[in-house]
C-alpha cells in the first residue's frame, strides 16, 4: 500500500523539489506551507509520516508535535533543521519526534530515515532479521566485494572471525563499506537466524543515548510517552552493530562498558535488570588509540570492543577494483533511472582510475549515478563525470596522524585551499564532515 507523506515547509521551491523527488520514490506526497494548513490536512486526510521544517511562519515544528500529542495522533514526524537549531531538534525528539535531519538535506539519508520511521517507532535502530534473504534486504546484495589482493584478504578475515563470538572493530575511512562488512559477519555467524541491530552512534544526542541503548519505561522523562525497547534487548541473541563508536560521549562510554561487562541492562526509569546475550561489532573512521591518549575514549572499553580488528582498504588502495565498482554502480543507476548506458569511454575510465577517491565507494556511487542521469549517449564521458575528478588535490593525508601539531596544520591547509568550505575540506582530508567538526572543536579552530 502506498504510504502518504505530508511536507510542512515554507520554502516553496524546496518543498516542491522534495515533493517531486519523494513522489518518484513511490510515495503519495502533499505539501503545505504552515502549521495551520497542516492541522487541516491531518484532520481531513490519512497521513503516514510528516516531514516538518523546524521554523515556520505561524508556529514551529515543535508546536505541531505538541498538537499531535494532544490530538492523540500517532504519526511519526521527522524534523528538518539547520545546524544552528540542532538543540531544538533534540528537544523535539524528547517530545516524541521520530527523528531529525539537518539541512541541506542529503536525499539518500532522508530516504533512509523515512523508511526507518515507517517501519519502526525506534529511529536509531535498524532491525535486520537473520532469516532475510539478500533479495529481501537490498543492503546485503547490492554490494561488490572486489578482486584486489586487499579485498581478498579482508574477506578471508571476515570468514575466519564470523563463526566465533569475538567482538570485532571495523576501522576504515568514511564510505568504505563498514556496515556491509558488519552485516556479512552476522550472516556468516552462528547467530544469523537472530536479529541484527545497527545503531548510528554519531546521530544519537547524548541526552537520549541511554534510552536508545537500554530503552525506557513510560513516564521516565519528559516525552517518554510509552515504553521503549532499547538496542541491547532488541538484539538479544543476535548481533548489535555500533557505527562510529568514537563519537560517543565519555559518560555514555561508561554506561556501555558496564553493559558489555555485566551483560545486563536496566531501562531508564526501571528498577528491573534484563540479562542480554549479544555479539558486538563496532566501526569507526577515527584513530581510537589516539583518542585514548587524548582522554576522549576509554582504554578499557577499547579493549572490550576490539578482540579482532578489520581494516577497510580505501578505494585508492584497491586500483584493480575501481572499474569493477564503477560498472557495478552504473548497473544500479541504469535500473533506478530507467537508463541503458553501456559503460565508460576510455577517457572517463582513466579519470576514474587516476582519481584519489577521498569519499571512497559512497562518493563513487553518487558520481556515477549523477553521470548516468546526465549522459545522452551510450557511454559516460568525462563531461558527465564533472570537474571534481579532474582536480588534483594538494592534500593527500588522512586524519590518522600521530603528531597533533601536524594534524592541525593539515586541517588549516585544507581549509585554506577550499576557502573554509568544510565539506570540501573534509573530502581533501579523507574524513566525513562530522569528524572535521569534532577536530575543529578539539583544536579551537574558529572560522
Amino acid at each position: 500500500m502506498t504510504k502518504s507523506i505530508l511536507i510542512v515547509e515554507d520554502d516553496i521551491t524546496f518543498g516542491m523539489m522534495l515533493k517531486t523527488w519523494l513522489s518518484k520514490k513511490g510515495f503519495e506526497v502533499s505539501s503545505v506551507s504552515n502549521i495551520a494548513r497542516a492541522h487541516k490536512h491531518i484532520e481531513s486526510q490519512t497521513v503516514d509520516l510528516i516531514l516538518s521544517d523546524l521554523r515556520l511562519p505561524d508556529q514551529d515544528g515543535i508546536d505541531l508535535l505538541k498538537w499531535l500529542n494532544k490530538q492523540d495522533k500517532n504519526i511519526p514526524l521527522i524534523i528538518m533543521t539547520g545546524y544552528a537549531d540542532i538543540q531544538s531538534a533534540v528537544q523535539a525528539m524528547k517530545l516524541g519526534a521520530q527523528d531529525y535531519i539537518a539541512k541541506p538535506v542529503n536525499p539518500e539519508e532522508l530516504l533512509k530515515k523515512i523508511t526507518e520511521a515507517l517501519q519502526s517507532s525506534q529511529p536509531s535502530l535498524k532491525v535486520v532479521s537473520g532469516k532475510e534473504s539478500p533479495a529481501s534486504n537490498p543492503s546485503l546484495h547490492s554490494y561488490l566485494e572486489g578482486e584486489s589482493d586487499a579485498a581478498k584478504q579482508l574477506y578471508n578475515y571476515v570468514g575466519l572471525v564470523a563463526p566465533t563470538n569475538m567482538s570485532v572493530l571495523i576501522n576504515g575511512s568514511s564510505g568504505t563499506g563498514k556496515e556491509y562488512i558488519a552485516h556479512r559477519i552476522h550472516q556468516l555467524s552462528k547467530r544469523s537466524d537472530k536479529p541484527f541491530i545497527a545503531v548510528d552512534c554519531g546521530s544519537i544526542p547524548k541526552e537520549l543515548a541511554a534510552s536508545e541503548f537500554f530503552g525506557h519505561v513510560k513516564g521516565s522523562f519528559t516525552g517518554a510517552l510509552s515504553d521503549k525497547t532499547g538496542a541491547f534487548v532488541a538484539a538479544n541473541g543476535g548481533t548489535i552493530f555500533l557505527d562510529e563508536i568514537g563519537n560517543l560521549s565519555y559518560e555514555v562510554q561508561i554506561q556501555l562498558l558496564r553493559a558489555l561487562q555485566e551483560r545486563k541492562i536496566r531501562p531508564v526509569g526501571s528498577t528491573q535488570e534484563i540479562t542480554v546475550d549479544i555479539r558486538l561489532i563496532s566501526a569507526t573512521n577515527e584513530n581510537l588509540e589516539q583518542a585514548i591518549e587524548k582522554g576522549t575514549f576509554r582504554e578499557d572499553l577499547y579493549h572490550r570492543i576490539n578482540e579482532f580488528t578489520l581494516r577497510m582498504p580505501s578505494l585508492k588502495d584497491r586500483k584493480e577494483d575501481i572499474l569493477l565498482f564503477a560498472n557495478f554502480f552504473l548497473d544500479q543507476a541504469n535500473k533506478e533511472l530507467d537508463k541503458h548506458l553501456i559503460g565508460f569511454d576510455d577517457k572517463a575510465s582513466k579519470l576514474l582510475l587516476d582519481y584519489h577517491w577521498p569519499g571512497n565507494l559512497r562518493q563513487m556511487k553518487n558520481i556515477v549515478k549523477r553521470a548516468t542521469l546526465l549522459a545522452q549517449g551510450n557511454f559516460i564521458t568525462p563531461i558527465e563525470l564533472g570537474t571534481e575528478l579532474q582536480e588534483t588535490p594538494v592534500v593527500h593525508t588522512s586524519m590518522a596522524l600521530r603528531d597533533e601539531t601536524s594534524e592541525k596544520e593539515h586541517i588549516m591547509e585544507a581549509l585554506r585551499q577550499t576557502g573554509n568550505n568544510k565539506s570540501k575540506a573534509a573530502q581533501l582530508l579523507s574524513i566525513d564532515r562530522k569528524t572535521l567538526y569534532n577536530k575543529l572543536k578539539l583544536y579551537n579552530i574558529d572560522l
